[in-house]
């Protein structure tokens, strides 16, 4: 008789998961929650052709998959982009560190009467996140915006945390039968092992990847090549016995900072066939899902669940609290963390595979892939409702004013005359964009006596201007001062907003309605301009400029094209 393949079989999965997944989304569910549950239900039906046994069969493409989610995660992390959010990410991963596996460790032992070391393995596992969820839960709801940027670079983070907490743990628990108060502390060198050799992998392969793509197959190949980095990493990284999640994130990280325009362009191209990645994947992982250990250890899988949940809450509202970010942002990036997926179940893996952690295995297994299960169902819901509630949904859609971003605002802008400011503008501009011209030229060009006049639109608002090299795209960046500066304005206000607009000669149009829609921004809505004017952060001013209530003046484009151009009021 003839041996069944894996195709086969695979092909069934893929088939019935792209039903579930858009039984689900007519239901308003997230996709992922249709893919899992679909899986539960092909496990549960028996059938010999989908036999849960043969999940080892596709080992290869669940670490392809993982490999792929953590390369995208990872291409989050451009330095340049995320300059604004650091104190946002510096201060989640404190707490995360601190707060979070505090609370599950308070949970788990004092309600749930579980001992020390349990309470160590259960807050490891509790830390991580699903960063494969939680960025296909962004694309579906095609949100953009602050609180995107910080989710989808804070679960690449807190991932990092995670595994590394369970490092400094499992060294820890392997060399004793107990666990001493400085557990952490002497398991150190483990963690920054781990850590160091990861970057090793990841950054090695990254340069390898960037001389192939410039000086032998370039841009066309991009895509292959960036599959064949992604597969470079996660072998590396098994044969050196690293962290292969870790190792292909530093990869996506470094070659976002390397070559971004075209680590983004080959994101694009492997963004085109995510979906049946994804769709295959979770329903794969849904036949994974045993329920038959969930009633013994109810009680216990309630307690991980509800710590988890309340751990993740109050770490990001007071990381977000210290940061000063905005007060939507304090309330609802906690919700926004709790799906629990593919690094958890790898960190559950290694507690069943170690000898050394065997007594610990059975309970580890069953609360943790049961509370799993459950925060699979409802955690992408939740992080919908999150990024319903910061008012990010639909908003990935281009916009007039998309070119000024997070990065491209300063706040508290000081300088002694409209000359000063303009050239702290352009300085900023050059650092924070691929601009193709001379900054001297360009920065004379603007700072021209007969023109200064027409940067000073009133109402504290002053928009110097100039031509420039870079594409076809608009770029500025805006300077805020909540106490005025004294310019000598025509109206004899004192100056609020400078913004630096550097637009291509092909945008001139494009030039016009940015005038127009800051008119509007400004001279009559004198709440948007207190609000815009007295910002606390770049946050806040990123919040109003690109809020649900902002779209009279910062109008998406596509809507302009079928209404015609906006002009001032």
């Amino acid at each position: 008789m003839t041996t069944l393949g894996p195709l086969l079989p695979l092909a069934i999965v893929l088939t019935i998961g792209l039903i579930g997944g858009e039984v689900a989304a007519r239901l308003r569910l997230p996709r992922v929650t249709g893919w899992i549950l679909t899986g539960v239900g092909l496990r549960s039906l028996g059938l010999p052709i989908l036999d849960a046994e043969r999940l080892d069969d596709y080992r290869p493409f669940f670490n392809f998959v993982l490999g792929f989610i953590a390369f995208t995660v990872g291409s989050h992390l451009q330095v340049r982009s995320l300059i604004n959010a650091q104190w946002r990410l510096l201060f989640l991963v404190m707490t995360e560190v601190i707060i979070t596996p505090l609370i599950v460790i308070a949970f788990m032992c004092g309600i749930g009467g579980l001992s020390l070391a349990y309470g160590l393995l259960f807050a490891a596992i509790a830390a991580a996140g699903a960063p494969g969820t939680t960025v296909l839960v962004v694309r579906e709801a095609r949100a953009r915006g602050v609180f995107v940027k910080t989710l989808l670079g804070a679960v690449a983070l807190i991932d990092m945390v995670a595994v590394c907490l369970f490092v400094a743990i499992e060294a820890e628990l392997q060399d004793s039968s107990g666990v001493t108060v400085n557990m952490l502390v002497a398991a150190a060198p483990a963690v920054g092992r781990t850590l160091v050799m990861a970057i090793g992998v990841g950054l090695a392969c990254a340069l390898v990847i960037t001389v192939l793509t410039r000086k032998v197959v370039g841009s066309r190949r991009l895509g292959a090549v960036l599959i064949a980095a992604i597969l470079l990493a996660w072998g590396v990284a098994e044969w050196a016995n690293v962290s292969s999640i870790l190792a292909v994130t530093f990869l996506g990280a470094a070659l976002a900072n390397l070559m971004p325009d075209r680590e983004r362009v080959g994101e694009t191209y492997l963004n085109t066939f995510s979906e049946v990645l994804f769709t295959a994947f979770y329903t794969l992982a849904g036949m994974r899902l045993q329920f038959g250990q969930i009633v013994p250890m109810a009680g216990l899988i309630a307690i991980f669940f509800v710590g988890r949940f309340v751990g993740k809450s109050v770490s990001a509202f007071v990381a977000m609290t210290l940061a000063r970010a905005p007060s939507r942002m304090r309330w609802f990036l906690g919700p926004a963390l709790i799906p629990h997926g593919g690094v958890a179940v790898g960190l559950i893996v290694i507690v069943q595979n170690d000898p050394n952690l065997a007594g610990y295995s059975q309970t580890v297994l069953a609360v943790g892939l049961s509370a799993l299960a459950i925060n699979q169902f409802v955690g992408p819901s939740i992080t919908k409702w999150a990024l319903q509630r910061v008012q990010e949904t639909n908003q990935d859609r281009p916009r007039l004013l998309d070119f000024i971003r997070e990065q491209d605002i300063i706040v508290d802008l000081d300088a002694a005359g409209p000359e000063g400011a303009v050239t702290t503008l352009v300085d900023h501009l050059f650092k924070t964009h691929d601009v193709q011209s001379e900054k001297t030229p360009f920065l004379e060009s603007m700072v021209n006596r007969e023109t200064m006049d027409l940067w000073y639109l009133g109402e504290g608002l002053m928009i110097p201007h100039g031509r420039v090299r870079m594409g076809d795209e608009v770029a500025g960046v805006l300077g805020l001062s909540a106490k005025g500066l004294d310019f000598d304005a025509p109206d004899g206000r004192p100056i609020h907003a400078v913004l630096v607009l550097a637009t291509p000669d092909s945008q001139r149009d494009r030039h016009l309605e940015v005038l127009a829609a800051f008119a509007r921004a400004i001279a009559p809505d004198r709440d948007t301009r207190d609000l815009l004017y007295h910002a606390s952060s770049a946050a806040h001013a990123y919040d109003i400029l690109h809020s649900e209530d902002a779209e009279d003046f910062n109008y998406f484009l596509e809507d302009a094209l079928e209404e015609g151009p906006r002009k001032p009021a």
